[in-house]
């Protein structure tokens, strides 16, 4: 538990590659993950060459740790493969609906979020790249991704040469909700949002963006 709650996001990482065995046994262990019916509508995609990385690169807005890791995790809603397994079988697959888009959504990201915690527990650093959603089309072309199979996060992972500062949370109080939901008044969202809004690295934030307020840079 220690291990989640001293966590941090690795931007930086040391020029040394991870083994096959060691990411094929994190990727295993991922795959452990709660899955909607035991399905696993999900792929990853490992990008380790650096003509890929070049490739994806645009895509998440030229952050350097996509060409600076050694790996490159693009985790992906697979139901290409459910819907040919399907068809194998004489089975007619539903997938041509929202509920198959989170489900494959969910399946993803639980099995990235475990091979997070597998990853640092190892002593590897990661960062979950929010810009995969930006720009799938992007990614779709880079990674030759067929009708399908659609990016959904992408994580970068290697071993740190960084110890960045932990950054802010919400309290626990913002979040969470005994037996119903307790709706935000004005002096909560003030008081909730006060101390994210005091540190100076979210000042110069709003400074950089020429904002008013740390909500508009969101």
């Amino acid at each position: 538990m220690e291990i989640l709650k001293q966590r941090r996001t690795i931007r930086k990482y040391q020029q040394k590659d991870i083994s096959s065995d060691l990411l094929n046994d994190l990727l295993d262990s991922a795959f452990r993950a709660s899955t909607v019916g035991n399905m696993q509508v999900y792929s990853v995609i490992v990008t380790r060459d650096a003509e890929r990385k070049a490739r994806l690169a645009p895509a998440h807005f030229n952050q350097p740790m996509v060409k600076t890791a050694p790996v490159v995790l693009t985790f992906c809603i697979d139901l290409r493969r459910f819907t040919k397994w399907c068809e194998q079988r004489k089975a007619t697959p539903g997938y041509n609906n929202l509920e198959w888009f989170v489900t494959g959504s969910v399946d993803a990201l639980l099995a990235a979020q475990t091979f997070c915690v597998a990853a640092e527990e190892k002593g590897l650093g990661i960062c979950y790249l929010g810009t995969t959603t930006y720009n799938p089309q992007m990614i779709i072309e880079a990674l030759e991704l067929p009708e399908l199979v659609f990016p959904i996060t992408t994580v970068t992972v290697g071993w740190p040469a960084e110890e960045p500062a932990q950054v802010d949370r919400l309290p626990l109080e913002a979040i969470v909700h005994e037996e119903t939901y307790h709706d935000y008044t004005p002096e909560d969202i003030d008081r909730l949002y006060a101390y994210k809004e005091s540190l100076p690295e979210n000042k110069q934030f709003i400074f950089e963006n020429n904002k008013e307020t740390l909500a508009q840079v969101f």
